[in-house]
């Protein structure tokens, strides 16, 4: 089962990109991508597929992926999955470049991009991914950054539930992670009194930057949110100029 919609879109437009794995290996802990799904920002699907493993799967895990053998047989392979995925990054051009100054190819949003990329075969450059797993302000703390999942972000910042039970479909994935995405984009740098600066309402800044951080801003001291004014990573308010 496949399906596929039309390439569209500037070219500096967003991705959002996410995977189900089944189990490989010997105990089945493996995980081997099985299924793939990508959304436009306007949580349209570009592309959507099962996917046939290179390796044999000796876990279905059917009680959350819901994915059975018959499913797999004649879906596409690894490789032609990967290739469809990167015709979109490049809005089906591939005379365009991974360059950042020339801006050709689509931003790439995820939750654990290297891990989906790592089952798909495939990379992406550095500078196009916007993954909400390893995105500072929407981690755990500044003094050790950890990652937060998902299911948590998406209850905490945009207030409703993903994965509660059931088979969890990767499309699903793909909209919570693109819609965190686009709250992120439209915030503000951080200062140095520890508020983010919007150009929003409060009730937007509210909902778009979690209590929880904005406490542990309040926490911080004169030290470290100097420390957080020259951050080490690019805010993604910034994508706004590639529009």
């Amino acid at each position: 089962m496949s399906r596929v919609g039309g390439v569209r879109g500037g070219r500096g437009d967003a991705v959002a990109l996410g995977c189900k794995m089944v189990g490989g290996g010997s105990d089945g802990t493996l995980d081997v991508c099985a299924r793939v799904c990508v959304v436009d920002e306007h949580e349209a699907v570009l592309y959507e597929s099962f996917v046939k493993p290179l390796i044999a799967v000796t876990h279905y895990r059917y009680e959350t992926t819901g994915i059975r053998p018959e499913h797999l047989r004649d879906a596409p392979t690894v490789k032609q999955t990967m290739t469809r995925v990167q015709d979109i990054l490049l809005n089906g051009d591939r005379s365009y470049s991974y360059s950042p100054s020339r801006g050709a190819a689509r931003l790439l949003v995820g939750h654990g991009l290297e891990h989906d990329l790592d089952a798909l075969g495939m990379d992406c450059p550095a500078h196009l991914k916007r993954d909400t797993a390893t995105y500072p302000p929407l981690m755990k703390t500044s003094a050790r950054l950890m990652s937060n999942s998902l299911r948590y972000l998406t209850r905490s910042c945009l207030g409703y539930d993903i994965q509660t039970g059931g088979h969890h479909h990767p499309y699903d994935d793909c909209v919570a992670a693109m819609r965190l995405y686009k709250r992120m984009r439209a915030m503000r740098h951080l200062h140095l009194h520890g508020r983010p600066k919007y150009g929003h309402d409060d009730e937007s800044t509210a909902k778009a930057f979690p209590a929880w951080r904005q406490r542990e801003l309040e926490r911080m001291s004169p030290e470290e949110l100097l420390g957080m004014s020259k951050p080490d990573y690019q805010c993604w308010c910034l994508d706004d100029d590639r529009q």
